[in-house]
């Protein structure tokens, strides 16, 4: 592990960093133009790639990551494959095979780290506006189909560091609504790692639940949300790589009615939707997981319908990422 960079152990016994995207280890600088290069030469490259040999694919079965991509054909990667990703060639620690090396310094898992960054960016301003308008009220952070909530923990180290006292001695807790156990455990002890003495959110109180969630069945989210009295806290709800990429229409509209009537007026919702363009049909005949891409007036006026409105967007080559407001329903 290298130095300086906090450790916690997965549900399987291996030792992962703690990514802190504040720290130059894990952050992605890149200009947005260096960005479009990259991007243009994936889209070139993916015309010219043929179907994987078999002893390649035999090769990716035996590596950390080749296994997760090849296991998420035609379904979803798990919170737990997904962090593997957004570590970085350089973080992979000496389990790691060459492959898995290559897998993690191509250009879309330098994008699944880039969208952890907004993601992280966008909460934490949202937080930081809805905290300063009306102070002291507990932090709820809801994440949907988060793994192991990297979002939200990355939320706070910004929100920590740039707002000291912003956090202290409140009441702050993360929300994981998600099918999987895996991610949420590794979360748990991730989180243990960052408010220990000297760390990142040290002298925070933070609680961290998991729900286990299906986001066809929103009484499980209703149920979630009125656990952690979400409509009287500051409440920041987030969904990366989760509900808007791979969700129907009719499932994240359902999940957008719950979350307005179940959090406070004043709430934010953060989150990535699969972009409807040249760049993810590329990356889809690639890896063939089963995101649906959208138009961003696609789901703006899915959003709409919800009575939510997308308030700020950064655009990326596979995904908008996004944060939303609540605005009143119209009568009629």
């Amino acid at each position: 592990m290298t130095p300086g960079i906090l450790s916690a152990t997965t549900e399987d016994g291996l030792s992962l960093p703690v990514i802190d995207v504040t720290n130059p280890a894990f952050a992605v600088t890149a200009t947005d133009a260096e960005l479009a290069t990259m991007c243009d030469q994936f889209v070139l490259e993916s015309r010219e790639r043929q179907e994987i040999p078999a002893p390649v694919r035999d090769a990716l079965q035996r590596s950390m990551l080749g296994r997760g991509l090849i296991a998420a054909s035609g379904t979803f990667l798990t919170g737990m494959d997904t962090y593997l990703l957004k570590l970085g060639p350089g973080n992979l620690g000496a389990e790691a095979s060459p492959i898995d090396r290559r897998i993690a310094a191509s250009f879309p898992a330098l994008m699944t780290r880039v969208r952890l960054q907004d993601m992280a960016r966008l909460l934490a301003d949202g937080l930081s506006l809805t905290a300063a308008a009306n102070p002291r009220r507990p932090f709820c952070l809801v994440n949907i189909g988060g793994g192991p909530a990297g979002d939200s923990w990355n939320a706070l180290i910004h929100l920590h560091a740039e707002h000291s006292n912003l956090l202290v001695g409140l009441e702050i807790g993360i929300t994981v609504l998600d099918v999987d156990d895996h991610g949420p455990a590794f979360g748990v002890r991730a989180l243990q790692a960052l408010r220990a003495p000297g760390a990142p959110l040290s002298g925070l109180e933070i609680g961290f639940r998991h729900f286990k969630y299906q986001w066809s069945r929103v009484d499980g989210l209703r149920e979630a949300l009125a656990g952690r009295h979400a409509a009287d806290a500051v409440c920041a709800v987030s969904s990366e790589g989760a509900l808007f990429e791979y969700g129907s229409d009719t499932e994240i509209a359902a999940n957008l009615e719950t979350l307005h009537e179940g959090t406070a007026p004043d709430a934010i919702l953060v989150g990535s939707v699969t972009r409807d363009g040249e760049a993810m049909r590329a990356l889809q005949s690639a890896d063939r997981v089963a995101t649906r891409p959208r138009t961003l007036e696609a789901f703006r006026s899915l959003a709409e319908q919800a009575a939510w409105s997308v308030q700020h967007v950064i655009e990326r080559p596979f995904s908008y990422n996004l944060r939303l407001v609540k605005h009143r329903r119209v009568a009629g």
